[in-house]
């Protein structure tokens, strides 16, 4: 029996029509894009400039919290001004190459950060679970070491799920029912069968990122245990509060990202998959920020001092 023919088509760019229809709406969104995209940049820059400068903030924990910062500033900037500009200027096309781009990118920094919360996980268990010898496991080069382990990590698995995902041919559409490229949406496009590669890319992932998960989770269980030891009541509950934002962060990223992933539909443009997708590219970097400052003394007292004058940003 003769194989199907399929319709393989040469892909130049990809359409991106995540946006319904409705233009007022367009313009509505890419205006909240541009405020929350300028919220995250200046929440971000400004943990970075004060954990730069002063100096008592050059703890592990500022250190880990600064390069986080610095990737969610990445992180938001590969999607929203993309975004923006196409509304715009009312184009909605992205090169093959720059849709390849955007995929590499949106997925390194996301694992990257993904894996510099283990990290930060393991820095909160040295800190409370062992703190006598905390300076020494915790050390600079140590620090370092994680920070470029979880950059490496990234960019890895962002190089993996390219290949994946271009290795394949697409067949009919070249139109991608999202406002940036990700890696679902464009496997809708796919010829039948040719995705195989890819989604076996994403089940291995999606495990190792479970084993991780479990690492952060065993990690909390020997904290909270650690906690519930100390006498005090007051200082149980001074330890637990350096946890909280960390604990936070960590949920935000993961919840964002399971709705995301299960939630929306990729074939086609609703105001519901819109709201789900900038759940999980815009908010959990525009409230990271606002999640350690809020808590954080040391922080409130660096803004302070930046801002009374007391400490002045050399350029």
């Amino acid at each position: 029996m003769p194989g199907k023919l399929v319709n393989i088509t040469i892909v130049t760019e990809f359409l991106l029509m995540g946006f319904p229809d409705n233009w007022m709406l367009q313009k509505l969104c890419a205006v909240l894009f541009f405020l929350i995209y300028l919220t995250a940049l200046m929440g971000n820059l400004l943990i970075v400039i004060l954990t730069t400068i002063d100096q008592h903030l050059q703890a592990p924990m500022y250190f880990f919290l600064k390069n986080l910062s610095f990737i969610d500033i990445c992180y938001i900037s590969v999607t929203v001004p993309k975004s923006n500009m196409n509304s715009l200027i009312k184009s909605y096309s992205i090169s093959f190459l720059g849709c390849a781009l955007q995929i590499f990118l949106f997925t390194t920094f996301g694992i990257t950060e993904y894996v510099l919360l283990i990290v930060m996980s393991y820095d909160r268990y040295a800190a409370i679970c062992h703190p006598l010898h905390y300076e020494i496991i915790m050390n600079r080069h140590a620090c370092v070491r994680m920070v470029t382990a979880s950059w490496f990590s990234g960019c890895i698995y962002g190089s993996i799920h390219v290949a994946g995902t271009f290795s394949v041919n697409f067949c009919g559409s070249n139109i991608v029912h999202q406002f940036f490229c990700d890696i679902p949406s464009l496997l809708t496009l796919a010829c039948p069968g040719e995705e195989i590669l890819e989604y076996a890319f994403l089940i291995a992932s999606f495990s190792f990122a479970f084993l991780c998960f479990i690492f952060i989770i065993t990690s909390y269980v020997y904290i909270f245990s650690a906690v519930l030891r100390i006498p005090s009541a007051q200082a149980r509950f001074k330890t637990i509060s350096t946890c909280m934002p960390h604990l936070i962060v960590v949920a935000l990223f993961l919840f964002s990202g399971i709705v995301t992933y299960l939630g929306t539909n990729y074939t086609s443009a609703t105001s519901l998959n819109l709201f789900i997708s900038v759940l999980y590219t815009m908010l959990p970097p525009s409230l990271n920020p606002l999640i350690y400052s809020l808590r954080n003394k040391d922080m409130k007292a660096a803004l302070g001092k930046l801002l009374s004058g007391e400490v002045r940003l050399k350029i």
